[in-house]
């Protein structure tokens, strides 16, 4: 077990985290915002990543001998904007809440993209059902984006659309194959995995707003830079999720994470919306 949590902070978590306190304590001296209440962001912000990093390690550890890994990971680090739509919903906040899922959309393939190239797998990546990979990504990503430009009363065709897609791009979704070598658990599946996905999921749910605490008080740059930062921040469960996958050399497990990343919010959003229609 010892083990297993030191495996999960690498030199990579140790660079993103120094660059995540020059970032917000920089932005702070660089444009007057309140150095202490960044720094303590900045700690907040770390601390979360740590905890997610170490429920990403924990599950994929639990899963690993489970054939379609990466489809149930993509499903699990879907788990706090799930709880963002449902507490959406409980304040009336549908709109705000339905499009809470969709940023990741642009992002998740953009971290796969890095996780490749901190494994250093960007060739054999890219090789691994690269129709399917770049139709999926796409084709969620244009969906995610037209929600902000149409305007209210082509919603339904939006939910339509946008459920037909993401459930036509799941059940094409290539099958992962599944040794017949059973791995060793270094630890209980039974007794970690529910402990580790509710982990995941509080961490994850609560990460947005400890970023916009440390963003607020800092005063981090709106532009290009502030966007990636914030975005990147936030998508933290799927990026070490393809982590932990492509070091374990399951390529196209990493990539069905993002994938059905992608489709979940898709999903999720519609069904925002749609209950949006049904109640307003």
């Amino acid at each position: 077990m010892k083990k297993l949590l030191f495996d999960s902070i690498g030199h990579l978590d140790l660079l993103v985290w120094t660059l995540v306190i020059l970032f917000f304590c920089g932005s702070a001296l660089l444009f007057g915002g309140n150095l202490q209440y960044s720094f303590i962001g900045a700690g907040g912000v770390i601390l979360e990543m740590l905890l997610i990093g170490i429920a990403i390690e924990l599950i994929i550890e639990c899963l690993k001998n489970t054939k379609g890994i990466g489809t149930i990971t993509g499903f699990i680090t879907n788990g706090p904007e799930a709880l963002c739509l449902l507490v959406g919903l409980l304040v009336g906040d549908i709109i705000f809440a339905a499009s809470t899922p969709l940023g990741s959309n642009f992002m998740n393939p953009i971290l796969l993209f890095f996780a490749a190239l901190v494994c250093r797998q960007i060739g054999v990546t890219a090789k691994t059902n690269p129709g399917y990979t770049v139709s999926t990504v796409l084709g969620t990503a244009i969906f995610a984006g037209s929600f902000f430009f149409i305007d209210e009363k082509y919603y339904i065709y939006w939910v339509i659309g946008a459920t037909a897609y993401g459930l036509i791009t799941f059940f094409k979704r290539p099958q992962e194959a599944h040794s017949e070598e059973i791995e060793e658990h270094h630890i209980n599946p039974r007794v970690w995995l529910l402990p580790a996905v509710i982990i995941l999921t509080v961490t994850g749910y609560f990460l947005d707003s400890v970023v916009t605490f440390a963003a607020t008080h800092s005063h981090a740059p709106k532009g290009v830079i502030g966007f990636l930062v914030l975005a990147t921040l936030t998508s933290w469960p799927e990026f070490k999720s393809c982590i932990s996958l492509l070091a374990r050399r399951k390529h196209l497990a990493a990539i069905l994470n993002i994938a059905v990343s992608n489709i979940t919010n898709i999903w999720l959003a519609a069904a925002g919306v749609a209950t949006y229609l049904v109640t307003r």
